[in-house]
């Protein structure tokens, strides 16, 4: 397992607590491959740890993005659906939310493109004509022009709750705005699918004091991620 760091010095790869700095110096191009952990293990056998380089990936880290778009797919969890039927009631659009949880096509949406995304330590934003947002924590896939699933990262999908329940029709304005969505801080690249017993967790905090805590497991997603990924690349190319 290794952890890649997209920083203003360059790309630098966490493998087994040493810290290299990759020779590619574009992220995209050092990324979008199939087979991430075989060809980056093969190219850190050539290269020279530096544990000087730790200390960039917290001070001078940024968004593991590049030219990459972000896509997400909703109703993924069963706390999800209930929550969404609920608020959508007054709209009559909770139907939508139960049919699309139990339907063969997943809902796919798009969220945003890499010069809307924040890093870690960011500042994600709340509609001026929102009055309820709420941050998302999701686990985000990284997945390689030929479609397979190459890392993952820790994503944030902030949501207006008021405007989507409003009305389902206002999805795009309610997930897809500026700073509506944060990633980082770095890819976790391993030789095999992620653990379907990984929690992902979140905890709100304001002036030092917890105001909620929450965590689920990724075992309880209803669709499998590689049928996440075969419906969104049908008939999308990302070159």
């Amino acid at each position: 397992m290794m952890r890649i760091y997209n920083t203003s010095s360059g790309i630098i790869i966490d493998h087994n607590n040493q810290y290299f700095s990759a020779e590619e110096k574009s992220w995209d191009r050092f990324v979008n491959r199939s087979n991430l952990f075989q060809a980056v293990s093969s190219e850190l056998k050539h290269l020279q740890p530096n544990e000087d380089l730790k200390e960039l990936t917290s001070l001078a880290v940024l968004t593991p993005i590049g030219s990459q778009e972000v896509w997400a797919s909703g109703v993924t969890y069963f706390r999800s659906r209930e929550a969404r039927i609920e608020e959508s009631k007054e709209a009559k659009g909770g139907d939508f939310y139960a049919r699309v949880y139990d339907a063969d096509r997943p809902e796919l949406f798009f969220k945003s493109p890499p010069y809307r995304t924040v890093g870690s330590g960011g500042n994600i934003r709340i509609r001026a004509d929102s009055k309820w947002n709420v941050p998302e924590p999701e686990l985000t896939l990284f997945i390689c022009s030929e479609g397979t699933i190459e890392g993952y990262t820790i994503g944030n999908d902030v949501s207006s709750r008021d405007i989507e329940g409003e009305n389902p029709l206002y999805l795009p304005q309610a997930k897809s705005y500026n700073g509506a969505t944060a990633l980082g801080p770095c890819l976790l690249v391993a030789d095999g699918p992620i653990n379907p017993d990984t929690n992902i967790s979140i905890e709100v905090s304001r002036n030092s004091e917890v105001l909620f805590t929450e965590k689920i497991s990724i075992n309880q997603m209803k669709r499998e991620h590689k049928e996440l990924v075969a419906y969104l690349f049908r008939e999308l190319d990302f070159p």
